[in-house]
């Protein structure tokens, strides 16, 4: 089962996925996205397997994400981009559902998809090294791979402001709003918690329904970081900001990975194939400008219509 790609091996009762793209930080590709639910599968059943272990190769991190320029290619060229999201969920789910211990090693760069391998885990390590993030508002998309259903359930407002700006926390807040359980702090010191000193301004803006008075409050607000999360919010996509709003706000009323994963589903079936996420990952990861031109000048100009018809 192993490939150049992902390395599955079976050791004294342990089976081991090792995701090995360090070049691209271990991105996922839709052949690593199959080899591990294949693993999953073949290993729930197999009695001598009794636990397993996912972890990054190279020294960057476990996973920097799914290979978003490769999907946007995709989408380029006419290709059904559904497919990958359908193959990835289910991966996702399956994790959730594994019937054994799965502990992932969260080491380094852990974003995006790279949750999506390891947040649904019965035991999710952070080291002090790990940088945690869920950054698809800024590539005109919303955080995905079911992390909402965690974010959605961290205190106060935490979680809104992590998945609307995208910015990287650390391990001891990746704890604290409900990504990983526990820091290793074998080769280090745990850091301080960014989010706990500003959960006072956080709960204060992030309080409400409605994405533009979201910015208007972080504005006018007399702390320094909400002014910054402001500017970063309006670097981001109008139109994901405001769907990933909505979309955590319904999270918090499911029950399961499962029923947000199908959420997803139906946003990503809406936003991929529109300009912004075409522009988004053009902007950050193609030509690298940082210079998207959005849909949207701004979040005040998204309609309540255009983001209801994402979960449509």
């Amino acid at each position: 089962m192993t490939t150049d790609e992902l390395i599955v091996e079976a050791r004294e009762g342990v089976g081991h996925l090792v995701l090995n793209r360090p070049r691209a930080i271990n991105a996922l590709t839709p052949a690593m996205l199959r080899g591990i639910h294949e693993a999953l599968d073949d290993w729930s059943d197999e009695g001598s397997i009794v636990r397993v272990e996912i972890s990054g190769a190279g020294e960057r991190g476990l996973c920097s994400g799914a290979d978003v320029r490769a999907l946007r290619e995709h989408v380029l060229t006419g290709g059904d981009h559904m497919e990958f999201f359908e193959v990835e969920y289910a991966m996702n789910a399956a994790i959730k559902a594994f019937n054994k211990p799965y502990i992932a090693h969260m080491r380094g760069i852990t974003m995006g998809g790279g949750l999506g391998v390891s947040a649904h885990g019965s035991r999710r390590i952070a080291y002090p090294d790990s940088a945690f993030a869920m950054p698809e508002t800024i590539i005109g998309f919303i955080p995905d791979v079911g992390i909402l259903y965690y974010l959605a359930q961290a205190p106060g407002e935490l979680g809104t402001h992590v998945a609307l700006t995208g910015n990287p926390i650390n391990a001891t807040d990746a704890v604290l709003v409900g990504l990983a359980d526990e820091i290793d702090e074998a080769d280090g010191e745990a850091p301080a918690s960014q989010l706990a000193a500003w959960q006072g301004w956080i709960d204060e803006c992030y309080a409400t329904d409605d994405p533009a008075e979201v910015l208007a409050r972080l504005e006018a607000h007399d702390d320094p970081a909400a002014n910054a999360a402001a500017a970063d919010l309006r670097k981001r996509c109008p139109l994901s900001v405001a769907v990933t709003l909505e979309a955590i706000r319904r999270a918090k009323g499911m029950g399961s990975v499962e029923e947000v994963l199908a959420q997803d589903l139906t946003v990503a079936r809406h936003l991929i194939p529109r300009p912004d996420f075409l522009e988004g990952v053009r902007a950050q990861l193609v030509d690298k400008d940082r210079n998207p031109v959005w849909q949207h000048a701004r979040v005040e100009d998204v309609t309540r219509d255009e983001v209801l018809a994402c979960f449509a």
